[in-house]
């Protein structure tokens, strides 16, 4: 095997080396951004759900609202509801009810 056939075989090893390095970091930045873009999407999504909690907490003839009620207004399950609930700084009452408040309106004894 000659010097130049060598030196070919590593110029191309060097060059598909730095092909599947360069090929997995693109990858991976792919996914990042894949995965932060969605997050933006579903956040933007569930804003105005968000918002109608807000409203519907702030409401000065209530001072509690039933989880039932606020899941049905803004057409999420269970857990999606009690996700935005705590985000936007809600309380479930001490009870034992499905009942939630704003902290700001309804603190812990």
């Amino acid at each position: 095997m000659s010097v130049s056939c060598l030196n070919d075989t590593v110029l191309v090893a060097g060059i598909g080396t730095i092909g599947a390095i360069i090929g997995s970091i693109a990858t991976v930045v792919a996914s990042i951004a894949s995965h932060w873009w969605q997050e933006h999407i579903n956040s933007a999504r569930e804003e105005p759900r968000r918002q109608m909690l807000q409203v519907m907490l702030n409401h000065s003839e209530y001072q509690w609202r039933s989880l039932e009620t606020l899941m049905h207004v803004i057409g999420a399950d269970e857990a999606l509801t009690k996700r935005l609930l705590l985000e936007i700084g809600a309380r479930a009452s001490e009870d034992g009810k499905q009942l939630w408040g704003l902290v700001s309106r309804n603190p812990l004894p």
